[in-house]
Parts: structure tokens; sequence; C-alpha cells
């Protein structure tokens, strides 16, 4: 009898590495996953991976080492998870022909994967596969998101990893709890009031109905992870739960979970 549990969905913020020094976001994302039940595997969408096509992270290969200007000792962190390379084949399988994938042969896990998740399964004994965006195109992030869905029900973990605001050229104080810049608290209480209301059309229209545009987002890597969340929901336009708010260095770190 399969006893597998059914996975929720997650969009969380991932910050730099200093991240892992900070007490306060650390600690809220190791308790969120303490509360969710065991994964057997975690698919992650990082906001440092933008590649057409579709791309699968290899296995057994080095960390992706993605940032510069900070201490030595984060250049020399592991994450060795166990092989994902039944995962890999599984997802390929779920991509219609009009979503190729290609397998790397040597990336590894990015900051944006690596990081969280030394906090969230700091065991490093799951099996960990990072997924590449192809696009920005929040209707085709969804619907890939939407293909990925049927992988909650085998256990894994699907994750956006990103930033709900990233405007780190407009940023002043280079400091954890620095004053928020009122395009990054504007955008941030928007994308609240659309995600409460569960309104994809709203988030979707980001570009041209969010406030603080392009401040929060001169680039959209980092709020793109979403919709592959919302994708992967059993009913996307129902409100998911906002688990993690705040800011950090003024930048919003609100995450989500779908069921």
């Amino acid at each position: 009898m399969d006893t597998t549990t059914r996975m929720p969905a997650l969009y969380i913020g991932h910050g730099a590495p200093p991240l892992l020094d900070d007490p306060i976001w650390s600690g809220q994302l190791a308790a969120w996953a303490g509360e969710l039940p065991r994964p057997k595997a975690i698919l992650i969408v990082s906001a440092h991976w933008e590649s057409a096509p579709l791309s699968l992270s290899a296995q057994g290969v080095e960390l992706v080492y993605d940032f510069g200007g900070f201490a030595p000792r984060y250049y020399q962190m592991r994450y060795d998870t166990p092989d994902a390379t039944a995962l890999a084949r599984r997802v390929a399988s779920l991509m219609p022909d009009t979503e190729p994938v290609h397998q790397h042969t040597s990336r590894g896990l990015d900051h944006g994967a690596w990081v969280p998740l030394k906090l969230m399964y700091p065991g490093a004994d799951i099996p960990v596969l990072q997924m590449s965006m192809p696009t920005h195109d929040p209707q085709r992030l969804m619907a890939i998101g939407e293909r990925l869905r049927p992988l909650r029900d085998e256990g894994v973990l699907i994750i956006g990893s990103g930033f709900l605001t990233h405007g780190l050229p407009f940023l002043t104080e280079w400091k954890i709890d620095a004053a928020v810049p009122g395009w990054s608290a504007d955008f941030d209480a928007w994308a609240a009031d659309a995600l409460s209301r569960g309104d994809i059309d709203t988030l979707a229209a980001y570009r041209s109905k969010a406030p603080g545009m392009p401040y929060a987002h001169p680039t959209v890597e980092h709020y793109s992870p979403l919709f592959v969340t919302l994708g992967a929901a059993t009913t996307p336009d129902e409100p998911g739960v906002q688990v993690v708010d705040g800011f950090w260095m003024g930048l919003s770190k609100r995450s989500l979970q779908v069921a």
C-alpha cells in the first residue's frame, strides 16, 4: 500500500549566502520545513538559472558559487545530496513535445537552491534536482508548473526560489535591518493582497499593474519562479498560505505555500 504523503508547493525568498547567518530568517525557513511532511525528493527552480530549453541539473558535481564579494567560507560550503537521476527522468517524461528538456552534464545547484535548502534540510539527505527557467512568461511557467503537479502525489516538494522584491541597484543601506524603500513596501503589499485573493491575472500583469515597478524588479528573474509554484497548485486561484513575511535589507522575503 502506497503511503506517500502529498506534498505542497512553495515559493520562497532565498537571499544571499549571509542568509545562513541571519538567526531570524534562517529560523523561519527551518521551522517551515519542520512543519512539512518529509519529501522523498525536491525539485527546485531558482532565479539564478535562466536557460532555454528547459534544463535539469547534473548529479554528483560541484555547487555553483554564483556570487561575489562575500567571506571565503561561503565558497567552501558543500551540499552533497543523494542522486536524483530518477526524478530527472520523471520530470522529462511529464513535459510535452513543445517543452523539450535538456539534461545538463556539469551544472550543479546554485545559491538560490543550496542556500535555503541548507537551512531547511541541513542533513543533505534528500535527492535534489534543479530545473532552469526557460522563459519569464507567466502563462508558460504556469503551464510548466501544471505539468509538474503530479510529482506532488509522489512525495516531491516543488520549490520556486526567488525574492518577492529584488531592486538591488536601488538599495542604499546594505544591512539586514535596513529601512524598507517605498517601492519595496508598495510591491509587497500589492502582491500580498493579490496572493490572498488567488488573483493570478493580477499577479501575472505585474509589469503594468504593480506599484513600485520597475524598481522592485529591474529584472524579473526573482519574481518569475512564483508562477511555477502557482501552476503546481491543485487549484491555482485558491489563496495559498503566506508563511513568511517581513523584509531583509529592505527587500520583501514574503513566501508562499500552496496546496
